[in-house]
């Protein structure tokens, strides 16, 4: 499969990441993302045929049409969903809406991590983790020996992990839910994903007002007048104390938020040493 050369004079420039930027096409319902100069035309293929395995095993996400190249930036060209939002939008847009969408979050990520993946075209979550650990001299010598012997015991579950997982990476229509961003989507057991999505909802937390949203709450002042003042509220905390709700549903009742974190520690203290 190769690369496509696109004429940005047919598309609107409507985004920008970290790494990449994004263009809508002016008559079609496409979306080219370009990575920065400088990401290697190899990586770019490799996230779009990860994202195409994805596409074909039927887990809900845009379809992956192409490889383009404006000549100097490599990346692909995906369908676009118009009028789309992402789970993060319509929180901070309809934040009475937290408990519903972080539950929905919940629901959707356990549904992914029970489908079965294609291991013949996906890569196991343990193995990276154990290639790292293997061929890098970043920790300790015993710290290493701790954490290869628990990988060994981690199982190597065939079934679906996102990589990423996180409300930012989830979008609707109203009609479709779809997941994005599946560049590192993988197989394994669940809590790898689990460990991910705790680093985020508690770290993120603590960075300040850009991971908060304001909420409206009535209050009664001392004359009786009822009015309103904004609240911060760590966001990313709050949706990780939904989540039990919706993750382990199948429990009669409430999951322990102190065992969700019983469940990830093992694997988040690998993941922190990424």
């Amino acid at each position: 499969m190769d690369y496509q050369k696109i004429d940005l004079n047919e598309y609107n420039r409507t985004g920008e990441g970290g790494t990449a930027v994004s263009y809508t096409h002016k008559t079609r319902n496409t979306l080219a993302k370009l990575y920065n100069p400088g990401f290697e035309a190899d990586r770019a293929k490799q996230e779009f045929l990860i994202a195409r395995s994805v596409f074909d095993m039927g887990i809900p996400t845009p379809e992956p049409i192409r490889l383009v190249t404006d000549g100097e930036r490599f990346g692909a060209e995906y369908e676009l969903i118009p009028g789309k939002r992402s789970f993060t939008r319509i929180i901070s847009q309809e934040p009475e809406r937290l408990e519903e969408i972080s539950i929905e979050f919940a629901r959707l990520a356990r549904k992914l991590h029970e489908t079965k993946a294609d291991i013949t075209k996906l890569s196991s979550y343990k193995q990276r983790i154990l290639q790292f650990y293997s061929e890098k001299n970043l920790v300790p010598d015993e710290y290493k020996r701790r954490a290869l012997g628990f990988l060994e015991r981690v199982p190597d579950t065939p079934t679906c992990v996102h990589g990423d997982l996180q409300i930012g990476n989830i979008i609707t229509d109203g009609k479709r839910t779809l997941w994005i961003d599946v560049g590192e989507f993988g197989y394994g057991a669940p809590e790898w994903d689990l460990s991910l999505m705790w680093t985020i909802c508690n770290n993120m937390a603590r960075k300040g007002p850009m991971t908060c949203f304001t909420l409206h709450t009535k209050f009664s002042s001392p004359t009786g007048i009822s009015s309103s003042r904004p609240t911060q509220v760590p966001l990313t905390v709050r949706l990780w104390e939904s989540l039990p709700n919706g993750y382990f549903r199948s429990m009669r009742s409430s999951f322990p938020i102190s065992m969700t974190w019983h469940i990830t520690r093992p694997f988040l203290k690998l993941l922190s040493r990424k």
